[in-house]
């Protein structure tokens, strides 16, 4: 199999961090840090690393798995043990979390609008619950989290790490639905300290530039559950301000709405087959499937095009100036900070 070339770009030493490299053997494909002296594998600091299966076989198989293909599949066409596969997931899944946050959540994002919703996901013996938060302009997916309660400490993961992405003095829009917790979590994450010269600590002010939208759905109890009203109401911030960053945001111009984190939500529940249908190999605790979250995520902003954008997610964010392959992902190193 023709191999891709060595690249410089991008190239961190995993023993000092830096970024003055240059390559030592192509033949061996190794490094050289030209600060520390020291040389490195390719693969150094990547899920790729020590694996003896060729490196395409296990890029292809991770791109499969991102896009729900079922594991025995994968089993029965690349004669792969079914623990291997699931390794190879879980080292994919925590490479992509240090990529999204290397990447996204890096405070030079313009969010605009953001949807939260979370959603149960069918465990073997127990419900897990999974949050999300969204760009709604560029269709990114911010952040996600798994946890066993659906409760404030789950959306503060999320909320918290939006806080982080965000651009600093920038107004920013929260669409989420009726659940109380989310209003508590965000003035409480969105906020700065007031120094008056006093002693003492100074007083927390929730930030000027922060509008909440409330959408609430009522609906018949009963299997069919069906909505019967949805009532939208602002609490918190501007109503002017919210209405500006909505159609500055949204390309179907209309009333606020939780739509778009939800056409997210189907998306992830159909590329993540583990966590939402019976198969013979279910979600089995919350790290598994957050990494499977993650895993997915990254590939869904960074390497799928999406209809709407004509781009993938990233680059409609300005993150990235192109589309990613998954070997480009898988090779990735995110500077240590």
């Amino acid at each position: 199999t023709h191999l891709p070339p060595m690249r410089l770009e991008g190239i961190v030493c995993p023993h000092c961090n830096s970024g003055h490299v240059g390559i030592h053997s192509r033949v061996e494909r190794r490094y050289k840090c030209h600060s520390c002296g020291k040389t490195f594998s390719e693969t150094s600091g990547t899920p790729l690393y020590g694996l003896k299966t060729p490196l395409w076989i296990v890029a292809l198989v991770l791109a499969l798995l991102s896009h729900g293909c079922p594991l025995q599949a994968i089993v029965f066409a690349f004669g792969i043990d079914e623990r291997t596969v699931k390794a190879w997931q879980t080292k994919a899944g925590q490479h992509a979390r240090r990529v999204q946050e290397h990447l996204v959540c890096s405070g030079r994002l313009d969010l605009g609008q953001v949807q939260a919703d979370e959603m149960y996901v069918r465990a073997q013996g127990c419900r897990l619950w999974m949050a999300t938060a969204m760009s709604v302009f560029a269709r990114l997916l911010v952040w996600g989290a798994v946890a066993v309660q659906r409760d404030e400490h789950l959306l503060a993961r999320v909320i918290g790490m939006v806080r982080r992405a965000a651009r600093p003095g920038q107004a920013i829009l929260f669409a989420v639905d009726g659940f109380k917790s989310y209003v508590r979590i965000i003035l409480k994450t969105f906020r700065h300290p007031v120094y008056t010269g006093k002693r003492g600590r100074p007083r927390l002010v929730v930030d000027k530039d922060v509008h909440i939208v409330q959408v609430i759905k009522r609906q018949v109890a009963g299997r069919a559950r069906k909505l019967i009203a949805v009532e939208r109401r602002l609490v918190h911030g501007c109503v002017q301000v919210a209405e500006q960053i909505m159609l500055a945001t949204q390309t179907q111009l209309g009333v606020i709405n939780t739509a778009y984190i939800e056409r997210l939500q189907a998306t992830l529940r159909g590329w993540l087959p583990m966590a939402f249908r019976r198969t013979r190999c279910p979600a089995r605790s919350a790290d598994r499937v957050e990494d499977a979250l993650f895993w997915t995520g990254v590939v869904y902003n960074l390497c799928a095009v999406h209809r709407m954008l004509d781009a993938t997610p990233a680059m409609a964010a300005d993150l990235t100036d192109h589309v990613w392959t998954i070997d480009e992902l898988l090779r990735f190193t995110p500077r240590r900070i």
